[in-house]
């Protein structure tokens, strides 16, 4: 079921006419610093069940608009530049994440969403320094 919906949030609308959506980079940012920095969320709690399936979802969705972004970038970069290969090894360690389906238990779900949150930080790292 959460696959279907994540399959469903990648599915969004563009503007007629228009190439892209923007990226709400600072949204991408308090997603990934809700998992990755305990103290970030409400009292320090690390998320609940159900917080965590929400934000899993949303990591997923973060990482399925910034990797098309990050790949175009990269085609501009020379071929050999060292730069573009560490961008490039980072959209595969992306799109093996987006394509693994963690274990039915909640320890492996969780691990699975901060590993969604540490190659979407990483993308946005790049995102930043390739702007």
């Amino acid at each position: 079921m959460a696959t279907e919906r994540a399959q469903n949030a990648a599915s969004v609308p563009r503007a007629v006419g228009q190439d892209h959506l923007p990226l709400d980079v600072e949204a991408m940012r308090v997603a990934v610093n809700r998992l990755l920095d305990p103290g970030a969320g409400a009292h320090g709690v690390p998320p609940a069940a159900g917080e965590l399936e929400m934000l899993t979802l949303q990591l997923r969705g973060h990482l399925q608009l910034l990797a098309p972004e990050i790949q175009q970038t990269a085609s501009r970069l020379p071929r050999q530049s060292p730069s573009r290969c560490c961008v490039l090894a980072c959209l595969g360690e992306a799109r093996m994440t987006l394509d693994t389906e963690p274990e039915p238990t909640s320890a492996a779900g969780a691990a699975h969403a901060r590993q969604l949150a540490r190659v979407l930080n990483a993308l946005l790292d790049h995102h930043e320094n390739l702007a």
